[in-house]
């Protein structure tokens, strides 16, 4: 058990979510003023006193993205600088994450540099749901506490009692989230094998897996243009899929995203709160949004107490 008081602190990025969880503990969020110099400078002030404490930061680093994780990093060093005991970055949606690696000449490894970051600005542990690839939390020198938003949506499909199921994982990168999740649930399980040509695009090659007369059940961990999420759709469709449902943890959707969903032949689009989700998006008969704040909270919790996460990670 960590022997400093639990507090809750959150920047500008999810607010509500901040609250949610903190409701969820019994507590009231920490003071903390944002604000910007007249050049766009972000400015932070701890109201508090915190030196000996346990802190936790609650900021995803969504749209827009830049000053979300601005935001973040000055004020992870504004507790550092507040000796703080111990601090940890909680960071619903993790951005930067999709340049994870190499995969053409002369790119960076953004989500390396992104960990790099955060650490040095004084984190000195992580707790995230659902990164864009499970080798990111190799990328940080401290420990990463990383969830799964897949006991929500498991309550949610179970509720709809879905006859003749198939998980469909939208290409070869989600197979694994995909099959675990169908083994949970007892569906059978498809795969999307997929091309990416330049950034944002996507073109279905094959589906591989039965699908004809069944209820298909896309699993993803963002929805961002939605292109890949529409492309899915439409190939299980012309594979014979009865009633098409989709899951994403994130719900990003940038650009055209909400129009292509409401085009679309997805029944439904379940989605949580790791972001807020843009007014637009609010009234669209298509989205369901699921709250992650008491799966996180839990975890915060454990942490704080010194107890297994590990029940947690499924």
């Amino acid at each position: 058990m960590h022997n400093g008081a639990l507090k809750i602190f959150t920047g500008n990025s999810n607010r509500k979510l901040a609250d949610e969880i903190a409701r969820y503990l019994g507590l009231s969020l920490g003071s903390l003023t944002v604000g910007q110099f007249s050049d766009g400078e972000t400015s932070i002030k701890i109201d508090e006193n915190v030196r000996g404490m346990d802190i936790f930061v609650v900021q995803s680093t969504s749209q827009p993205v830049n000053h979300n994780f601005m935001e973040l990093l000055i004020m992870l060093d504004a507790f550092r600088r507040a000796s703080a005991d111990r601090i940890t970055a909680v960071i619903p949606y993790f951005g930067y994450a999709r340049q994870d690696r190499k995969d053409q000449p002369r790119v960076p490894i953004t989500a390396k540099l992104a960990a790099n970051l955060i650490t040095r600005a004084g984190a000195d542990r992580i707790l995230t749901i659902d990164l864009h690839s499970g080798q990111i939390q190799g990328f940080f020198d401290i420990p990463v506490d990383h969830l799964f938003a897949a006991p929500l949506f498991i309550d949610y499909f179970k509720k709809l009692k879905l006859d003749d199921a198939v998980v469909v994982s939208p290409d070869m990168g989600s197979a694994k989230r995909a099959r675990a999740f169908a083994a949970r649930m007892n569906f059978s399980l498809a795969l999307i094998d997929k091309r990416r040509p330049k950034a944002n695009v996507s073109e279905v090659m094959n589906v591989i897996g039965e699908i004809e007369g069944k209820t298909a059940l896309i699993l993803d961990d963002m929805a961002d243009t939605a292109d890949s999420l529409v492309k899915a759709a439409e190939a299980v469709e012309k594979r014979g899929a009865k009633e098409i449902y989709a899951g994403c943890s994130h719900p990003v959707l940038s650009g055209l995203a909400l129009k292509k969903i409401n085009k679309s032949n997805l029944k439904k689009l379940v989605v949580t709160n790791t972001i807020p989700l843009k007014e637009e998006a609010k009234n669209c008969p298509k989205l369901e949004v699921l709250s992650i704040a008491n799966l996180l909270g839990e975890a915060i919790n454990r942490i704080h107490e010194g107890s297994s996460v590990s029940s947690l990670f499924v």
